[in-house]
């Protein structure tokens, strides 16, 4: 019989925000894929968890995931964590799922954070439906594209951004949306977690006040 797959989310910042049932998962798996095995080694350490890893990220995900593949099809059941949050949201994973479910194995999903959802809860916005587009492009002229295309969304927007390329984004939001409200939420769940809110005009001048902002960012526009 083969083996299952499990998605489990791990904490975004807080190593406290871990459910009963990914610790009791992760101690009872094979094997646990992960980004990087110091930051997952860290949390198993947190928790007495002494479990084999293996390296799985954006960069070996097409080989490794028909590895993996083979071995739960042998019998094992094998974890993946990323370094934060859910799996497969802007993070490896798809491949393994994608091809899991074409080999009948069955996936199942191990749920806990996710800064989108973290960040859009405390934002402030409308939060009946909303749209999430992970990382946005980093070139000048792909950005103004995909911001002219999903201009119009009557949704709230949610990005993922990092910190030293926020300011470019947020200049791009103001000049095709305008000056729509938002709240960029830093260092989720983290000593120094905060969401700042306002206007992008405002925001702005909140992060040249402070020279920048540190830590991954989240984004989410009115």
């Amino acid at each position: 019989m083969s083996g299952k797959l499990y998605i489990v989310s791990t904490p975004i910042g807080n190593l406290e925000d871990i459910t009963l049932r990914a610790l009791r998962i992760l101690k009872e798996v094979d094997l646990i894929a992960c980004e990087d095995t110091r930051t997952t080694g860290k949390l198993l350490s947190r928790y007495s968890i002494a479990k084999p890893l293996v390296s799985y990220h954006e960069h070996n995900e097409a080989e490794k995931s028909k590895e993996l593949i083979l071995q739960i099809s042998g019998g094992k059941n094998i974890a993946l964590v990323s370094d934060a949050g859910t799996p497969c949201v802007s993070d490896p994973g798809y491949r393994l799922v994608k091809l899991a479910y074409e080999s009948g194995i069955e996936v199942l999903s191990i749920p806990g954070p996710s800064s989108a959802i973290s960040a859009l809860s405390v934002s402030g916005l409308p939060t009946s439906t909303f749209a999430f587009f992970g990382f946005p492009p980093r070139t000048k002229k792909h950005l103004t594209d995909f911001l002219i295309r999903i201009k119009s969304y009557p949704e709230t927007l949610v990005f993922f951004e990092s910190p030293n390329r926020v300011v470019k984004t947020l200049h791009a939001i103001s000049e095709v949306f305008g000056n729509r409200r938002i709240s960029l939420s830093r260092e989720m769940t983290k000593l120094y977690e905060e969401a700042i809110r306002g206007s992008v005009s405002e925001v702005l001048d909140e992060l040249e006040r402070r020279g920048g902002v540190k830590g991954e960012v989240t984004i989410a526009v009115e």
